[in-house]
């Protein structure tokens, strides 16, 4: 659906009925909307510094909210944000103002706790707590990590930031040129990949949900073969731990519509968003380290707007 959706803005991408109305996220976490924007945009552009306590000061005040929209509102009100620069009281104010037009500031994709700073506001205590990490050197302490399981246990460390929102954003500051450890090495199973384990096996056999995860990425290409799967992966690059991670939890929303009677761990019974087309995407950035070749993508032509996908 991602590759046709690439040159085919108007679709259908898909004849299946549940991932053609509920939004899913990528097969590659990466590719994702949010991802990519952090990446062009935040990350990587060609104005930004990066220097390490800057990639991290940035790439943690845009996953806080992890809402494209409250970054932009951000920089429209304080020009182009920096640790150097940033005036983080005013970034409060900013957000106050935003949440009394009625403004959504957090996205619908995390549950974020509140961290415990003294702030009455919820995003006035995940301000304090940036400031806090920035005061406290813990960039630097990332930059000298020596492995990507370290990174996560310098996360951890931080009130607010328990397993899940460590590991996710682990893998977010190693898309930056802060860090380079392969995806390969490290990962953590949230509650949503939990509960897709549950209904894929009847048992486990007494393995950890990261070492099934493993497994999956170890056995994806016999697997692929096996079933006569043809699956080039993300333009050659093959699925890593984080991206099954993520595959087991949309299993876990895919299910709930189209196996009902398969409760697993959650007992959820519905998919809250639904999804409608947004056009053609843009050409994809990746990490430059990892080599990714995107192919010349050429759009097809505009067709009229009967048969639009909603």
């Amino acid at each position: 659906m991602y590759e046709r959706r690439l040159v085919d803005p108007y679709g259908p991408w898909t004849d299946d009925s549940i991932l053609s109305s509920y939004r899913f996220t990528n097969t590659f976490r990466v590719a994702d909307r949010v991802s990519q924007y952090l990446i062009d945009q935040v990350q990587y552009r060609s104005d930004r510094s990066q220097a390490p306590a800057e990639i991290f000061f940035r790439t943690l005040l845009f996953k806080i909210f992890n809402r494209i929209e409250t970054w932009e509102l951000l920089e429209r009100e304080h020009g182009s944000l920096s640790w150097q620069s940033a005036d983080l009281d005013a970034i409060c104010a900013s957000l106050d103002s935003a949440m009394q037009r009625g403004s959504r500031i957090y996205s619908a994709a995390y549950i974020m706790p509140a961290p415990r700073f003294g702030q009455v506001r919820k995003h006035a205590n995940h301000i304090a707590l940036l400031r806090a990490m920035m005061e406290e050197g813990l960039p630097a302490r990332i930059e000298r990590a020596n492995s990507l399981a370290e990174v996560y246990h310098l996360l951890l460390s931080w009130q607010g930031l328990g397993s899940f929102l460590a590991f996710q954003y682990s893998i977010d500051l190693n898309y930056s040129a802060m860090l380079d450890f392969e995806e390969s090495t490290f990962v953590v199973a949230g509650p949503g990949a939990i509960d897709g384990i549950s209904k894929c096996f009847m048992s486990t056999k007494g393995h950890t949900a990261e070492e099934i995860i493993h497994w999956m990425v170890e056995a994806q290409e016999h697997e692929f073969q096996r079933r006569g799967i043809n699956f080039g992966g993300l333009f050659g690059r093959r699925l890593q731990p984080i991206d099954c991670q993520n595959l087991f939890c949309e299993i876990s929303k895919y299910a709930r519509l189209a196996h009902p009677h398969v409760a697993g761990t959650s007992g959820r019974k519905k998919i809250k968003q639904g999804y409608t087309g947004e056009g053609v995407l843009p050409r994809p950035t990746f990490p430059p380290r990892w080599g990714v070749k995107v192919p010349d993508l050429k759009p097809l032509p505009s067709r009229p707007l009967q048969g639009v996908l909603l």
